[in-house]
């Protein structure tokens, strides 16, 4: 019979699995990364992502649910900045959706690796209603007392789950057929890509914590 705590290791790695395949501001980030820009800086901006995730994570343990609901005004200050932030990558996508691309597979247009992962690091950790999901999740599943390795497994748990799923994104997205369709269609797509992130970003700026 598996332990409690390995089968709520297993549940919360469950349930993490399903929010990163949602779509959200981070998918539309790595997929348009992957088709317009290299594998590699698709894989960085991957990483980013993932660490963002890990991060939520070790927050998740440490209380930061806790504080965000204890100092309502921080929660609202850091949504809002999540909200513009989004809303400034959306600007970035629409304002440069007419301009062409003329990339080969594995050159980058302009777009460092590192650029990348910011750009993935910043677009996770711009929601704090995250922490709050994932405080709610680590409520749910863990009992008061859990062994130890649970505080090192999860962030690490999470890191993974993030990272194969947008790296399956990535190998995808940035094969041949895909990106050749995202040329001949950029300028729809980034237009609705940016449209997208920008009522995520209005979203979040007015709406409420549960």
């Amino acid at each position: 019979m598996m332990d409690n705590s390995l089968i709520a290791f297993l549940s919360i790695c469950g349930v993490i699995a399903v929010g990163s395949m949602s779509p959200g501001p981070s998918f539309l980030l790595v997929a348009k990364t992957a088709m317009s820009e290299s594998r590699r800086c698709g894989v960085f901006t991957a990483l980013g992502m993932s660490t963002g995730c890990a991060l939520f994570a070790l927050a998740a343990i440490m209380g930061l649910q806790s504080i965000l609901l204890t100092v309502p005004w921080l929660f609202w200050l850091l949504k809002i900045a999540g909200g513009v932030y989004l809303l400034y990558l959306a600007y970035q996508m629409i304002s440069n959706a007419r301009r062409p691309l003329k990339v080969e597979i594995g050159e980058s247009n302009g777009y460092s690796a590192l650029r990348g992962f910011n750009l993935g690091l910043l677009t996770q950790i711009s929601n704090p209603q995250t922490a709050l999901v994932f405080g709610s999740i680590f409520a749910a599943f863990l009992s008061h007392q859990y062994p130890v390795w649970i505080n090192i497994a999860l962030p690490i748990a999470s890191f993974a789950i993030d990272f194969v799923w947008y790296l399956f994104v990535v190998m995808v997205l940035s094969a041949t057929a895909p990106r050749s369709a995202y040329l001949r269609f950029k300028q729809r797509l980034d237009t609705l890509g940016g449209g997208l992130m920008a009522l995520l970003g209005i979203k979040l700026i007015v709406s409420q914590s549960s």
